[in-house]
């Protein structure tokens, strides 16, 4: 594995990551929630009253924010390109979804929210996620082909 050095952009990487820390931070000092995508879109698919509209406004900035940042700082994008199929991509989709049920949690709500509240059960499911992802990668790359 090689870095493309002229593509290597660790500044904005870094100011990503402090919003992202930021807006967890902020999520759960206002709100007292965890900012788990997998449970805000959860929440959605069994709404109780006065849950709902958080919950769109917050599925709805996920979507906006880099549209709207693209309007004032456009990025010169490489033309997306998928080497897999739809079914490929569909399965994968439901195993990440059997995975968060399992898991109580996705990787924003354990990943971020939970190791940064030091939490075991966070500790154990990222550590989980990282491992599965690296022994997928391992298997396709290297002995599938």
């Amino acid at each position: 594995m090689t870095i493309d050095w002229t593509h290597f952009t660790p500044w904005s990487a870094l100011a990503g990551g402090v919003l992202i820390g930021l807006a967890s931070a902020a999520f759960v000092l206002f709100n007292g929630r965890i900012a788990g995508i997998s449970g805000i879109l959860g929440g959605l698919l069994r709404p109780r009253g006065g849950d709902i509209g958080w919950r769109l406004a917050f599925i709805g900035g996920l979507i906006a924010a880099p549209l709207l940042y693209q309007q004032f700082a456009p990025l010169p994008l490489p033309p997306a390109q998928v080497d897999a199929s739809t079914t490929t991509l569909l399965l994968a989709g439901l195993v990440v979804g059997i995975g968060t049920r399992y898991g109580a949690g996705c990787t924003s709500g354990h990943g971020v929210c939970g190791l940064s509240r030091l939490s075991p059960r966070s500790l154990a499911a990222t550590l989980a996620f990282m491992l599965a992802g690296f022994a997928t990668v391992f298997i396709i790359r290297h002995l599938m082909h």
